[in-house]
């Protein structure tokens, strides 16, 4: 067929223009996205097809998830930024973009999937479809892809291939699929074994069923060559040598280095004229400088200074911009500020508003599932997110890059009904894998957080799968505590669901916390005598201020002490093991733990080298005079 429609583009001459065999091969490709839930092994497939198509030298070194080149994305094992790259399998290229799994990170997936005609679904064999399989499937099948369905880690001792298969018709036929869509082919495959079959009881050798699936399945991309250039930005990153540059896919027309372009908001205003320094296309891992790129292709254009996500970069004589997707709104906000602490500027060298503000713009002008505006507050700003691992993964980027700030508690977004004028909560679906000793407590702790129960069955393995329909705002700081009720074994997964009318009040945490009342380094002498009040977050010689968290009180309510008070020395030394101080470890809280942990009046003190917990007004008269002014707020709401 490839060798056919080679002689209907150019003949049965030998001797055909260079130029007419470029095109040719350019336009003879495959775009297909990588989407699955978070760990069902999307970069180890995506690495085994590079390796397999011969991207790699046979004696090259290259690291595992070679895909997730940045530090969080392999300390923590997931993707966070969607990626392209490029094979090539039997003369034909294959444009494959890795997307991420979590759904905090859904922006990037909803993006990325108008840039390909074809989606490989991805679902453990074990677990089965999750939520984020849901949501990014119901995303792919609205668009009107190809999909692909490969049942991962088929060499586990508790897989289930044929229920999985199943149980994927039945989420496609449950969101909508078209006919064809619904008649998916469906492979079974061992990522991390590098092989893919047509039965979970006989492996293959290779990938190679799964290349020649996505060349028959997947069509080739539907532009127009011969139109005015056109390309619809769908990522955003800086470079210190290119400055800005844009993602996409080109709709139409060719995109040379030096040409002129404009760029146009999706309302069809003019953002920006200019003229594109560098076409780079991607090859294996890397980008490389070409001379021209041609529809239907995947490149990054360097040299705008203003376009961002969803412009239509185009030709001058381009009127109209190309559609872009819609994007699920925000569901969580906090507030970052300046770090007013005593301590402030001894461990960062970015502590001002100015610098905060331009790396928050920064941040939203690239990912359009980030929102920032100033707050009420002086030196402060709102920064509105998908979620909690979304937002902390921000603060963590900004403490490595040398930021000094303090963030507060995640709070939800609520909007009004235009329809009923009453104010709605964003509501998550959950899903939970728990051994069926801990369901009980898991349940009741759902109950008290306004969850509803919509499922309970097996899930395999000894396990039961229950689903719940739960406000966001009862999630906020969970996850620490469903993994103490479950021992460490229980998986909990999150989706946004629906905006549904406010689900009623959710009962706050219900210990106090220990508040340093001296500034200093603290002592073993008195670290020893407070912790018969609590837990201790800190230890002997820690840096502490007035107003700082110390630890967790065993009360109900928060308890000021004095973590620097030292033994009185007199003229009577007693030898004895009185003067041998044991402490217990103290709880070194990671960022995620630390913003899920503190209240409503409460901040993380976030720096390069530190996180510290503290509280807003550190004056312990003033924390008195806020907490009473808001219990009369209260009553007067009430």
């Amino acid at each position: 067929m490839r060798d056919a429609l080679y002689k209907t583009l150019v003949g049965n001459n030998e001797r055909a223009p260079r130029k007419a065999r470029a095109r040719f091969l350019i336009m003879d490709m495959r775009n297909v996205a990588i989407i699955a839930h978070v760990d069902h092994g999307k970069t180890t497939l995506v690495d085994c097809l590079l390796r397999q198509s011969g991207t790699f030298r046979a004696n090259q070194r290259v690291s595992e998830r070679a895909m997730d080149y940045n530090d969080l994305e392999r300390e923590r094992g997931i993707t966070i930024l969607a990626k392209c790259t490029s094979v090539e399998w039997k003369g034909l290229r294959i444009n494959i973009v890795d997307t991420p799994g979590h759904a905090d990170f859904g922006g990037e997936v909803e993006r990325t999937l108008s840039m390909v005609d074809g989606v490989v679904v991805l679902v453990d064999a074990a677990e089965g479809p999750m939520p984020q399989t849901k949501f990014v499937v119901g995303k792919a099948l609205k668009k009107g892809l190809v999909p692909i369905v490969v049942v991962n880690k088929v060499d586990r001792p508790d897989q289930r291939s044929y229920e999985v298969q199943d149980m994927t018709f039945d989420l496609f036929a449950a969101l909508g699929a078209q006919d064809s869509q619904l008649d998916f082919p469906t492979l079974f495959a061992s990522a991390k074994h590098g092989w893919a079959s047509t039965s979970p009881d006989h492996p293959g050798t290779d990938m190679s069923l799964l290349f020649d699936t996505i060349v028959s399945r997947v069509p080739a991309p539907k532009v127009d060559p011969t139109a005015p250039f056109a390309m619809l930005a769908t990522t955003l990153e800086s470079n210190p040598y290119l400055g800005r540059i844009l993602t996409g896919r080109i709709t139409a027309g060719t995109a040379r280095p030096n040409m002129n372009v404009k760029a146009l908001a999706h309302d069809g205003t003019l953002v920006e004229a200019g003229r594109l320094t560098k076409v780079l296309a991607f090859r294996g891992l890397e980008r490389v400088p070409v001379e021209s790129a041609e529809a239907g292709d995947i490149v990054a254009l360097a040299g705008l200074s203003q376009a961002t996500v969803s412009n239509t970069i185009c030709d001058p004589g381009v009127e109209k911009p190309l559609p872009a997707q819609p994007i699920d709104p925000s569901t969580l906000a906090m507030t970052f500020a300046i770090n007013d602490s005593p301590l402030a500027g001894t461990e960062g060298d970015k502590v001002t508003s100015r610098m905060i503000r331009e790396r928050l713009f920064r941040e939203a002008e690239g990912n359009v599932a980030i929102h920032v505006k100033a707050s009420g507050a002086t030196d402060a700003f709102e920064v509105a997110g998908r979620g909690e691992l979304q937002l902390s993964v921000l603060v963590e980027n900004m403490r490595r890059e040398g930021f000094e700030l303090s963030v507060s508690r995640p709070r939800v977004l609520f909007r009004e009904n235009p329809e009923t004028g009453v104010r709605d909560e964003p509501i998550e679906e959950v899903t939970i894998d728990l051994d069926e000793e801990y369901s009980g407590v898991v349940v009741a702790k759902m109950g008290e957080r306004r969850g509803e129960l919509q499922e309970m069955r097996p899930a395999g393995g000894g396990k039961l799968r229950l689903v719940f329909y739960v406000p966001s705002r009862g999630l906020i700081g969970y996850h620490g505590e469903f993994m103490t009720d479950t021992r460490g074994t229980g998986v909990l997964n999150r989706v946004f669901h629906e905006y549904a009318p406010y689900k009623g009040a959710i009962a706050a945490r219900r210990t106090g916390v220990l508040v340093s009342r001296e500034s200093g380094k603290a002592v073993s002498y008195a670290l020893n005598k407070i912790e018969e009040r609590g837990l201790l977050f800190i230890g002997p010689n820690d840096p502490v201020y007035e107003g700082s968290i110390i630890g967790e009180c065993a009360r109900g309510s928060d308890l000021d002490v004095n973590p620097l008070k030292s033994k009185q020395l007199t003229n009577f030394r007693a030898a004895g093991k009185e003067d041998h101080i044991v402490l217990t470890t103290p709880v070194r809280m990671s960022l995620e733990q630390a913003i899920s942990y503190i209240g409503d009046d409460e901040l993380v003190e976030v720096t390069p080298k530190s996180i510290r917990l503290r509280k807003r007004y550190l004056d312990a008269n003033e924390r008195k005079r806020h907490s009473r002014q808001s219990e009369t707020a209260e009553l007067v709401k009430g």
